[in-house]
């Protein structure tokens, strides 16, 4: 049996963030990741301020420097008239050394993360590991994880369940995933077709609100992604076809045969556990909260999640127990994924879809309102910035 003081299922960001994090404080970590290597996901691509700041902490934050774009500005804009509301992070330059949001994919960190802690003494890292099998007892948890050729067993005195939507620990720890699921599909294409040559001004984030088709429109270093709506009756293999690509393009700079390199679809979900925690077993990121990718905030809230438990068992581990310890970090993150990552995600997908014309002025009305006024854009873009959240999150006992 393995023997290890700290076990993390899964290796996306969130997962090798926690994990690295402890074996920097000395501690053990066992990582287990079901897939062969770090997936190349290609959801999760902005990293917010504060999440720099964190990520800084772990010496990482310079590699995504040198492979992301840096996006000071975000655009909330009107399909049918080409209104534009603009936004620019570069004003919290007081408050933060990253004034600015970074496009990267999340693929590039978990990989960077992963090679760090394959080479780290108090790390091991088992891709192709699936946990099919988790029993706690007052000193420890027993796990067990399936390779291609054997069942291996672990004896850890904590785990960390950073699996994903369909996580394990948080189903062999029988916590309830309350929320819904959007009824759309979601089709997300990547081109390198330069759309900027299409549109004025347009800037590295941008929130196209339409009655008919809303969509988002981002740029990566290597590709411009674009995400937008689809009826849930409609088969997949007609969404990802050359007809609807072209009808996709058409629609937006008029052109066909645009080339494309992924066609993704996916659903999108709403959902918090009921705890993030349940004796010495945690949830983070995906595990414990899913939300729609508008704004960006699931990988990062994650991030956070990671590092708001991390440094309480680091303490934990070295100077005893603390159980009120453990139980705050579930109350503060449940909380700010409930009170703000929930709530705001929802308010933007309502903004972008409102079925009436009526409605969406009406919200462009109240953006160009808040960035006309002083302290309500500091205030919003603190809030968009999830610096809000964090203080949120931190005031709760």
């Amino acid at each position: 049996m393995i023997r290890t003081q700290v076990v993390v299922a899964g290796a996306g960001p969130v997962g090798t963030v926690a994990a690295y994090y402890l074996a920097q404080q000395g501690i053990d970590v066992l990582v287990l990741e079901a897939g062969p290597d770090c997936a190349q996901d290609l959801r999760a691509s902005t990293f917010h301020p504060p999440t720099l700041e964190m990520l800084d902490e772990l010496g990482i934050t310079p590699f995504l420097l040198d492979k992301g774009l840096k996006a000071p500005l975000y655009h909330y804009r009107d399909r049918r008239t080409g209104a534009v509301v603009e936004f620019d992070l570069g004003e919290l330059s007081d408050v933060t050394r990253y004034p600015y949001r970074l496009q990267c994919e999340q693929y590039h960190l978990a990989r960077a993360l992963a090679e760090k802690l394959e080479s780290h003494p108090k790390a091991q890292v088992k891709f192709s590991s699936r946990l099919v099998y988790l029993n706690q007892d007052d000193t420890g948890v027993d796990l067990a994880f399936e390779t291609p050729f054997a069942i291996e067993k672990v004896r850890a005195d904590y785990v960390i369940g950073a699996d994903g939507a369909n996580s394990a620990v948080r189903k062999w720890l029988g916590i309830g995933f309350e929320g819904f699921t959007y009824p759309e599909k979601f089709l997300c294409l990547s081109t390198k077709e330069p759309l900027e040559e299409y549109f004025p001004n347009l800037a590295h984030v941008n929130y196209v609100a339409d009655p008919e088709e809303w969509l988002v429109l981002l740029r990566v270093p290597s590709v411009w992604r674009i995400l937008l709506p689809a009826q849930p009756d409609t088969p997949d293999a007609e969404l990802t076809s050359d007809e609807n690509r072209d009808r996709v393009f058409q629609r937006l700079i008029g052109k066909t045969g645009v080339q494309t390199y992924h066609r993704t679809i996916y659903r999108m979900h709403q959902r918090v556990a009921e705890s993030f925690r349940q004796g010495r077993a945690f949830l983070v990121g995906d595990s414990a909260h899913l939300n729609n990718p508008l704004g960006g905030f699931g990988m990062n809230s994650g991030i956070h999640d990671a590092f708001n438990l991390c440094q309480r068992l680091t303490k934990i581990i070295k100077n005893g127990p603390d159980e009120e310890s453990l139980e705050q970090f579930s109350r503060q993150r449940r909380g700010a994924a409930r009170s703000f990552v929930q709530a705001q995600t929802i308010q933007t997908m309502e903004m972008m879809k409102a079925s009436q014309a009526e409605a969406q002025a009406k919200r462009r009305d109240e953006l160009i309102a808040t960035q006309a006024d002083p302290a309500k854009r500091r205030q919003f873009l603190l809030r968009q910035a999830m610096f809000q959240s964090l203080a949120d999150a931190a005031a709760i006992a």
